[in-house]
């Protein structure tokens, strides 16, 4: 009977605006989630009955869908080097154990942090999957967990030295070169330190004589407590050359020889001095830059990451290198996958398999460093929808009680 159909057509919209009024208060709760993605309420009409001649009689409504609107959320910078946003498509992949349910999961909310062990995890301890890097900074094609807090980077030998200095054309010809006496028997010297294969540091310290008109010597000591062979407070010498100059004060030639043995580290280790821009004018002895290209060994003390996803770590001893490179997950269908709570989700059949790859590529979005992404809840939109889920719950309601008042009008005929 078509008053009984009624009542049922009025159920079923009191659920489906029930439903509608829980995704918008899901969606305004989570209003302040990072990276939540908002949801909506697809609405369908029931199965109808067909009257004979008469055309068809729904019989109400029900939710066909509640899907997700991935849209981009607005971002917002918080000045932590680990804190990322994703620009366009994409979704950090993490694994883990969640829920007592070990897997890999998908996320919007790139709140990141270094913990114990030095991975990069979520604020549930889940790890970021990425690509690691070899020792030379070289990003690998293995997914995997980013262990970027405890990566360290290895001393470096010296192998050359520049210097770049005037000598003074008319300076006055010392005494004899001696070693024991090196500040007497040049005219001047300069320092610098040179470190071995074990990234021990060495003084060294580069004295000039002048021997003649456009012709100097140089020598290079270090202390000898630190050679093979060497006494400690006993300058050794090290290296030793020529230079000769033209009247206009340009370098024409140069000789050098190494003898440089340090203390337990690799023996002889060459150093190859370059003195190409080395002038001999008439103002008084000066240097005005030198360089080498050993250092010591160095322990992490930050780490940024670019567009693309790399990390970068800068060590105590001023170097840097890629450390690994953080990888993005991209679905056919990504309003299909399912929410797993903790702003974790899943791959589902409808959102087909993951495709997994560098940032910047391959559809998929770049990152935004020291950022997090808000939620793309409008919530005067929310409140506009809960109105309407309100009115349609309380017009259905009012379908129901007319058809209630209605039977109760047939029930009192036989009376």
């Amino acid at each position: 009977m078509s008053l009984f159909t009624s009542l049922y057509s009025g159920t079923s919209g009191l659920l489906a605006n029930s439903e509608e009024l829980s995704t918008v208060g899901d969606n305004i709760a989570n209003a302040n989630t990072i990276g939540f993605k908002s949801s909506r309420v697809s609405f369908s009409d029931q199965l109808s009955q067909s009257l004979l001649g008469g055309g068809q009689v729904g019989l109400g409504s029900r939710v066909q869908l509640v899907q997700k609107i991935i849209t981009q959320g607005a971002l917002t910078s918080t000045g932590l080097a680990t804190d990322l946003a994703i620009q366009g498509d994409g979704l950090f992949v993490v694994r883990g154990q969640h829920n007592g349910q070990t897997g890999t999961y998908y996320t919007r909310a790139g709140q990141f942090t270094v913990d114990g062990s030095g991975a990069l995890v979520n604020l549930e301890g889940l790890r970021v999957q990425g690509y690691a890097a070899d020792s030379a900074g070289v990003v690998g094609t293995t997914l995997g967990d980013l262990d970027v807090g405890k990566a360290t980077s290895q001393p470096s030998a010296t192998a050359n030295i520049s210097l770049k200095a005037n000598l003074q054309a008319d300076a006055a010809i010392p005494a004899a070169w001696s070693p024991a006496n090196p500040a007497g028997t040049s005219n001047f010297s300069t320092g610098l330190t040179v470190y071995d294969s074990l990234g021990t540091a060495h003084q060294v310290d580069v004295y000039f004589r002048r021997t003649g008109a456009g012709a100097w010597e140089w020598h290079a000591l270090a202390d000898g407590g630190g050679l093979t062979g060497g006494t400690a407070g006993t300058a050794t010498q090290i290296a030793s050359g020529t230079l000769a100059f033209n009247a206009t004060g340009a370098l024409t030639s140069a000789t050098q020889a190494s003898t440089f043995n340090p203390l337990n580290a690799t023996n002889p280790q060459p150093l190859a001095f370059d003195f190409s821009a080395m002038t001999q004018f008439s103002a008084a002895s000066a240097v005005s830059f030198a360089s080498q290209d050993g250092h010591a060994s160095g322990d992490l003390a930050k780490i940024s990451i670019d567009a693309m996803g790399n990390v970068s770590g800068a060590f105590t001893n001023g170097t840097s290198r890629v450390l690994g490179q953080v990888a993005l997950a991209r679905f056919s269908a990504p309003d299909r996958v399912e929410r797993l709570g903790g702003t974790l989700l899943g791959a589902t059949q409808g959102s087909g398999q993951a495709t997994v790859g560098a940032a910047g590529a391959g559809g998929r979005g770049t990152l935004v460093a020291g950022a997090l992404e808000q939620s793309n809840v409008d919530l005067a939109e929310e409140f506009v929808r809960m109105i309407a889920a309100q009115r349609g719950f309380q017009a259905n309601s009012k379908t129901i009680s007319t058809a209630d008042q209605l039977l109760q009008e047939l029930m009192t005929i036989k009376r």
